[in-house]
């Protein structure tokens, strides 16, 4: 709940301050900047053209690992402590994002990192919140060789 609600005031500050694909880059670092953009697809705006049918498919992927992670999480010892931080991050990342497509219709991205005028993609809290916690699951995961 915590991650979903820092993504969730991270876009409603971003949202209240800049015009979508319209406003200027606010710098925040020398490599970073705020850039508010709607992103209909997913992970690099995958399947972003396809005209809308995509959103159903994102909407069900993240229902589905919200549930497939708290059953994982259920079942873990409460001594499995990586584990269930990444299960948590990756659920509240999936359902900022899952708010994002329901109440707006589209992804509300805003974190630009670059280097000289080579842009990364620009994402969100939720997709940082995902990828560290799919680090940790990972981490967690591994078998350790005896």
């Amino acid at each position: 709940m915590i991650i979903f609600m820092i993504d969730y005031l991270s876009k409603i500050l971003i949202m209240g301050t800049m015009i979508a694909n319209g406003s200027a880059p606010i710098r925040v670092l020398p490599f970073m900047n705020f850039y508010y953009v709607h992103n209909t697809g997913a992970a690099f705006s995958f399947l972003s053209t396809e005209g809308g049918w995509q959103q159903g498919l994102f909407a069900l992927i993240a229902v589905i690992a919200c549930g497939f992670l708290s059953y994982k999480m259920r079942q873990a010892s409460i001594i499995q402590t990586a584990h269930n931080i990444g299960c948590a991050f990756i659920i509240g990342g999936a359902l900022g994002n899952l708010f994002d497509r329901v109440q707006y219709g589209v992804v509300v991205d805003f974190l630009d990192f670059h280097y000289k005028n080579h842009h990364f993609a620009i994402f969100n809290l939720a997709d940082v919140a995902i990828f560290c916690g799919v680090l940790l699951y990972l981490f967690s995961s591994r078998k350790k060789v005896s």
